[in-house]
C-alpha cells in the first residue's frame, strides 16, 4: 500500500515550478496529521520550500540567483485561486496599489468573500479579511480601489496632496464604472470624492 508521503511526493513531481502547495492539495490522499507531516518531511529533505504555517511551494531554479521565489502579491493571489475565494486590495496596500505610496507594505490588507486568515512569509504578512458581497462589488480598476483605500483608512486620514492624486486618478476611469462604484460607496466617501474638484 503507497504512503501518504510517496503518494504526495509522487503529486509534487506534476506540479509547474512556481506553484504553490496547500494541504487540501491532498485530501484523499491520507488523514491530515499524515498529509501535515509529509508535506514537512518533504521541506525538509528539500523537495519543496515552506513559505508559512501550511504553505509551501515548488521553487523556480535559476542558474545565477538559485532559487527563485514569487512576490507577497503573486503568493496572496495563488492562494485566492487555491480557495476559490475573491479577494481585492484593501487600505494602505490599496494606496501603494495606486502609486500613492513608494513604500512598499509589508502588510498586505486584502478583503475577501472567503475566510479570514493571516499567513505570515518571513517579515511579510498576507492579511485575508471577510467583508460583505457590497464590497466585493466594485468594478472599476481605479475607483475600486480608491473607495477600498479610503474606507479603510478613513477620509480624514488623506491629506489635500494625496486627495489631488486622487482626482486626478478618477479622471482616468471609465464614467460608467465610477458611476456604479460611486453608488456602492459610504456616504462618508462618496461625499469626499464628490467634492474633489476633478470628479464630476
Amino acid at each position: 500500500m503507497i504512503t501518504t508521503h510517496a503518494a504526495i511526493e509522487g503529486n509534487i513531481k506534476r506540479y509547474r515550478r512556481g506553484e504553490l502547495i496547500v494541504p487540501s492539495d491532498f485530501r484523499g490522499k491520507g488523514s491530515e496529521n499524515a498529509i501535515k507531516k509529509a508535506l514537512s518531511r518533504l521541506a525538509a529533505e528539500g523537495t519543496i520550500r515552506r513559505l508559512g504555517h501550511g504553505l509551501y511551494i515548488l521553487p523556480k531554479k535559476d542558474s545565477l540567483f538559485g532559487e527563485v521565489l514569487p512576490s507577497i502579491e503573486d503568493i496572496a493571489s495563488a492562494l485566492a485561486k487555491k480557495e476559490k475565494v475573491k479577494i481585492k486590495p484593501a487600505g494602505a496596500f490599496a494606496l501603494h496599489k495606486l502609486g500613492l505610496s513608494v513604500q512598499v507594505p509589508t502588510k498586505l490588507v486584502y478583503l475577501t468573500d472567503g475566510n479570514g486568515r493571516l499567513i505570515k512569509i518571513g517579515r511579510n504578512t498576507i492579511r485575508f479579511k471577510p467583508t460583505t458581497p457590497k464590497k466585493m462589488a466594485f468594478r472599476g480598476e481605479l475607483s475600486g480601489l480608491i473607495i477600498l483605500a479610503l474606507e479603510e483608512l478613513g477620509v480624514d486620514q488623506i491629506d489635500e496632496t494625496t486627495a489631488k492624486k486622487l482626482g486626478g486618478l478618477l479622471l482616468n476611469e471609465n464614467p460608467a464604472m465610477l458611476k456604479h462604484d460611486l453608488k456602492l460607496a459610504s456616504a462618508k466617501v462618496h461625499d469626499f470624492l464628490i467634492k474633489l474638484n476633478s470628479v464630476k
